[in-house]
């Protein structure tokens, strides 16, 4: 049995810290699609709910809208229900901590403040494609959760969908709501104007992270009977973990595809095209040769490098790397250096009845590698 520290990874830990410090989100808008989080157009200082005087606790949420600085129609839906800003900072909050996560042993290591996330977002790079899939993942799980766990005055469970087998099962416990959610999403993201490329890629990637939330669907059932027997079941429908979700996104952002535009004859509109079509046999110079799918991340142009301070990183010197595992990619071929300490971690935890781990603290010597400038 480890301690409480000790068990929790890097992905758990970074979730603990939210909770005690204050989540900086500053960015300016890219041209174009659903501006929210990650993707939003104003600076936004994300502060728990508890963070705000007692006597104002009545009228929190009209507050919290007002910190996430939404536009007048997004406003509204916050204001309309005291749960929904409550949840947006939380789809804010799990959607930055899950960007870090998935891109901790990355060159670009999801960097949400300052102006570089606003510089990436005016740029159509595989980056950008993520944070828009990213943020609208988000929020979407977070909404389907609040209504399972009854923060919502406009929703509640999932309802039952059509079971083939209806005798063996029953509809029971409290199933995300992910039908709810979607229908907010939409309607909060809003549609904007497709007529240009940029915008209708934007718009793809916002819906491929509310796509990945609907295939990741499960249904879970616990029996009911005598001794086990099972004769009744009862079931729910239950979302992914929102870490699968980010492992499912990452893996999109990797074979992303990189696209560009063409005109349809029929109708004389813009398509979304990787550069092979009738009137063009050869693929436009840099474009993948492949047809891009539904749930497939696009993006319009090749990333930086991100090794070298630029307005789209602080580049990777000194960054912490890993010999065996990532050193000399993210150090870009500079060299690492490597430095010895010591260090004080829990060990040899015990738990004592009833209530606690007591832990040993034990002393040893790490190596530390961080990338040469």
């Amino acid at each position: 049995l480890w301690s409480r520290s000790k068990m929790l990874d890097g992905h758990l830990l970074l979730g603990w810290l939210s909770f005690t410090v204050i989540v900086y989100l500053l960015n300016l808008p890219g041209p174009t699609a659903a501006y929210f989080g990650l993707t939003g157009n104003e600076p936004l200082s994300i502060l728990p709910l508890n963070s705000l005087p007692e006597e104002n606790m009545g009228r929190a949420h009209y507050k919290l809208c007002d910190r996430l600085k939404l536009e007048k129609k997004q406003r509204r839906m916050c204001r309309r229900d005291p749960g929904v800003a409550e949840t947006l900072r939380e789809a804010i909050t799990m959607s930055a901590l899950e960007c870090q996560y998935q891109f901790r042993f990355e060159r670009w290591n999801c960097t949400l403040e300052g102006r570089h996330r606003a510089n990436i977002l005016k740029r159509g790079f595989k980056e950008t494609a993520f944070l828009y899939a990213i943020s609208s993942a988000g929020l979407t799980h977070a909404m389907a959760k609040a209504c399972s766990a009854g923060r919502m005055e406009r929703c509640t469970c999932d309802e039952a969908p059509d079971l083939e087998n209806r005798k063996a099962w029953q509809w029971g416990g409290c199933g995300d709501n992910l039908k709810y959610a979607n229908k907010f999403v939409k309607d909060f993201l809003g549609k904007r104007s497709n007529k240009d490329l940029r915008a209708r890629v934007d718009m793809h990637n916002t819906n491929v992270g509310m796509k990945i939330i609907k295939a990741g669907v499960e249904t879970t059932c616990k029996c009911h009977g005598v001794s086990g027997s099972c004769t009744v079941q009862t079931c729910w429908r239950q979302l992914l973990p929102f870490h699968e979700i980010g492992k499912q996104l990452k893996q999109r952002y990797e074979t992303s595809v990189k696209v560009g535009s063409s005109t349809n004859e029929a109708t004389g509109e813009g398509e979304i095209s990787t550069g092979r079509s009738q009137q063009q046999p050869q693929p436009l110079p840099g474009l993948n040769d492949q047809i891009p799918r539904t749930m497939d991340l696009l993006h319009i142009e090749d990333s930086p490098s991100f090794c070298r301070p630029s307005k789209y990183s602080s580049g990777t010197a000194a960054r912490k790397c890993y010999k065996d595992k990532n050193c000399d990619a993210i150090c870009c071929g500079r060299g690492h250096n490597t430095q010895s300490r010591e260090v004080t971690r829990p060990c040899q935890c015990q738990v004592r009845w009833c209530c606690y781990v007591e832990c040993k603290q034990c002393t040893q010597r790490e190596e530390v590698y961080t990338c040469k400038g």
